[in-house]
């Protein structure tokens, strides 16, 4: 379909609404235009500070990615395959390749579900090293309010590696039970007639029911960053958005403002509503080369990175739920990243619908990746773009 929202108002078949967003065709429009969907808090850049990227283009058009023994594609068909419709490349901290489709371009600012997850990570290392947040304290002790529920005994450091034993089943194609009264409550589903409204934190205090110990499995939960967005306001006496724009967007040199979505109350989405561009995302993976650095100015501390790329625990990671969709690569998972161990790792972060951010530190290739899958999960989608982001390491450092 490729008359989405094209006239106004739009016909019943090509109308874009709160319960159709996401899922495909509709998504190929609505991840570009999320804020005219669903409430939201601006992310203000800083026009007089941007982070200009050089560029030094290359002809990436014939690169080979190996399938298998007998087959490969070149790059333009694995972008297409994966409904790709931003795709960035940096090398040294210039730009060597990019790709838009679907309407995009370099200032369109499209949703990147849980790589939102990853943003608040960095924010997270900040406000530690300011001493405003306390990595091993209580998320009780921030949010009281969840005395009795199952995370009760869990520390910010079991919320940011995603091993807290909270009962929570993250299915995103269910269409009942606990993660649709989530998005209702997140304001990204619609409520059914006569429903009364709700709002995320209310929901967070619903989560009563444990399922193992914290400090256990890799248990990936999306709440759990909600509430670390939560628990990061009320450290910081502070708007999420706030602290996001000031902390990491404006120094690190962002070109566009970008936004988050929030709740009927205001509350952000911080495990899956954020909207950037792409060169800013690949900004944020160059910041990550950098260790944190731009120019004079140290964003995210050295240190934090340092430990995201070492202090993931391999055993917990191997014990959990997602360790069967990456068959033997060896991953772990640190403060909302994931990491590819090797002689040069990989730090990344993944969203749902093709949402992707690669970081190689030691050969400083960058690569972000926006997509409007039509469904959430695509494990062989997800393996052909691991073998695409080895064909282009291959490539770049070849010789």
């Amino acid at each position: 379909m490729t008359d989405l929202m094209m006239t106004f108002p739009a016909g019943s078949d090509a109308q874009v609404t709160l319960a159709n967003w996401r899922t495909g065709p509709f998504n190929k429009w609505a991840f570009h235009h999320v804020r005219e969907i669903v409430p939201s808090a601006d992310i203000p850049n800083d026009p007089d500070n941007v982070w200009v990227l050089r560029e030094s283009l290359l002809d990436l058009e014939g690169l080979p990615v190996r399938l298998d023994d007998s087959e490969t594609v070149n790059l333009p068909a694995v972008l297409e395959e994966t409904e790709t419709d931003a795709f960035v490349v940096l090398q040294g901290g210039a730009v060597v390749f990019e790709r838009y489709a679907n309407g995009m371009t370099r200032h369109t600012p499209h949703i990147l579900m849980s790589v939102s997850k990853s943003m608040l990570g960095l924010l997270a290392g900040i406000l530690a090293d300011q001493g405003t947040l306390e990595i091993d304290r209580l998320a009780t002790d921030y949010v009281p309010e969840l005395v009795g529920t199952a995370y009760e005994g869990a520390t910010v450091r079991h919320l940011l590696d995603m091993r807290v034993g909270v009962a929570f089943d993250e299915d995103y194609e269910t269409t009942s039970g606990p993660i649709i009264e989530y998005r209702k409550s997140t304001n990204w589903n619609p409520l059914a007639p006569g429903e009364e409204a709700t709002d995320l934190r209310s929901f967070l205090q619903t989560l009563s029911a444990r399922d193992g110990e914290h400090e256990g499995r890799f248990h990936y939960v999306s709440p759990n960053t909600d509430l670390l967005g939560w628990i990061i306001e009320r450290a910081s006496g502070q708007p999420y958005a706030h602290l996001m724009s000031t902390l990491l967007w404006q120094p690190m040199g962002a070109e566009r403002s970008g936004y988050i979505t929030v709740d009927r109350l205001g509350a952000p989405r911080a495990a899956g509503g954020m909207c950037i561009t792409a060169r800013d995302l690949a900004r944020v993976g160059q910041l990550m080369v950098q260790s944190g650095q731009r120019g004079a100015q140290q964003v995210v501390p050295a240190g934090w990175i340092n430990d995201i790329a070492t202090q993931g625990s391999r055993e917990a990671w191997d014990r959990g739920a997602f360790a069967k969709d990456f068959p033997g690569y060896p991953i772990s998972y640190r403060s909302k990243w994931y990491i590819l161990e090797g002689e040069a790792p990989v730090i990344f972060a993944i969203g749902i619908h093709g949402q992707h951010l690669f970081v190689d530190q030691k050969n400083a290739i960058v690569i972000a990746k926006m997509s409007s899958n039509p469904t959430p999960l695509a494990p062989e989608r997800k393996m052909l773009l691991m073998k695409t982001v080895k064909a282009i390491q291959t490539h770049l450092t070849a010789g």
